[in-house]
Formats: structure tokens, C-alpha cells, sequence
């Protein structure tokens, strides 16, 4: 049913995706991340997730905890990887993995307004090896407490809000990074839903 709150609201929310923003999820197993990091991708602005399992099985999403969110950002699913990175950069991303190393840059450190692609891996074993060597950049959240991790949902939201700040203080929201006729069509699809 299309009215006119919602005609607007559509429009805005296509006018603010961030098509040079993007998120990987490595075999990230618990359904409720996985549902809350779809969420918080949708409030960024995020258009599109790429999710690799090819050691976890992909977990079963709940409709009620996910609907929300879920139909509004695309998932592109991945056998391997190699798979994955090789589109992201035919796209012109980097990429940039999650990874408690020493040779990871610090979150702030980072440049978000460049075409960016953020990796994110299993909550027990984090990012594979194969996903830290092959980005671009590692890159980890300073923590000053005990514990060494965080929530893998916890990380998401704070490093894609990281993204949207320096984006939002960089005039990059509403995008500008499609034409008017590409976001009409995005626009036409989504009031269809």
C-alpha cells in the first residue's frame, strides 16, 4: 500500500544508502548477530551484505527478529573468500578486516569515505587467516579493560557508525555516489515491497 509518508520515507532512506559502503560477515554463526548486524547496516545505510560460510552452516533467521531489516539490505552470498574479495575489488573496494593483531591499525585510524569494505569474522575464532592476509588493511577496536573482544554485533555498529561519521562530516550523506534515473528504480522497486 503506497502512501505518502512512505512514499517519503522510502525516498529518503534510497537517497541515503551508501552504495561505496560495504559489509562481509565470515561464517559468523549465532542468528541474533547476524540479525542485529543486518539492522544496524540498514540504520547506516549500508545497501548490501556479502556472507561467506564455507566452514559454519548459514544460521536460520528468524522472521519476526530479522523482517525488519532483512528485506531492505541485499545479501550476496559466497563460497570462498578469494570469491568474495575478488568482486569486492573488481568493485573498487578496500577491504579491511577485523583482526587482534599486532600489526592491525587502530578503528580511528582508518579512512571511511574512501569505497570501503569492512570484514567481520566468527564470533569464537574472528576473521579467518586467509580473510586477514588478503585485505588491505587489519584493523581493531582499542579496548582498555580486561576481556579482549567485543560482541560481534557490538563491533559492527561501532565501526560502521565510525564510517558514518567521518562520512556524514564529509557531506556524504544523502549519497551521491548514483544517478537520479539508478535511485528512481531503487525507489519504483522498493515501494513495491
Amino acid at each position: 500500500m503506497r502512501s505518502e509518508k512512505r512514499s517519503k520515507k522510502i525516498d529518503f532512506v534510497v537517497r541515503s544508502r551508501q552504495h561505496s559502503l560495504h559489509v562481509v560477515l565470515e561464517n559468523i554463526h549465532d542468528p541474533h548477530n547476524v540479525s542485529a548486524i543486518f539492522r544496524t547496516c540498514d540504520a547506516v545505510g549500508i545497501p548490501a551484505v556479502s556472507l561467506i560460510y564455507n566452514y559454519e552452516k548459514f544460521p536460520r533467521i528468524g522472521k519476526k527478529s530479522s523482517a525488519s531489516a532483512y528485506k531492505w539490505v541485499e545479501k550476496h552470498k559466497h563460497k570462498t573468500v578469494d570469491e568474495c574479495y575478488v568482486n569486492l575489488r573488481k568493485h573498487g573496494f578496500q577491504i579491511i578486516a577485523s583482526s587482534i593483531s599486532s600489526d592491525s591499525k587502530e578503528l580511528y585510524e582508518l579512512d571511511f569515505t574512501k569505497k570501503t569494505a569492512i570484514v567481520l569474522g566468527n564470533e569464537h575464532r574472528g576473521v579467518s587467516v586467509e580473510a586477514a592476509n588478503l585485505a588491505d588493511h587489519k584493523f581493531q577496536i582499542p579496548m582498555y579493560g580486561m576481556v579482549q573482544s567485543l560482541n560481534v554485533s557490538v563491533a559492527a555498529a561501532i565501526t560502521v557508525y565510525e564510517a558514518l561519521r567521518q562520512r556524514k562530516k564529509s557531506g556524504m550523506y544523502p549519497a551521491k555516489d548514483l544517478s537520479e534515473k539508478e535511485l528512481q528504480k531503487i525507489i519504483d522497486d522498493w515501494l513495491k515491497k
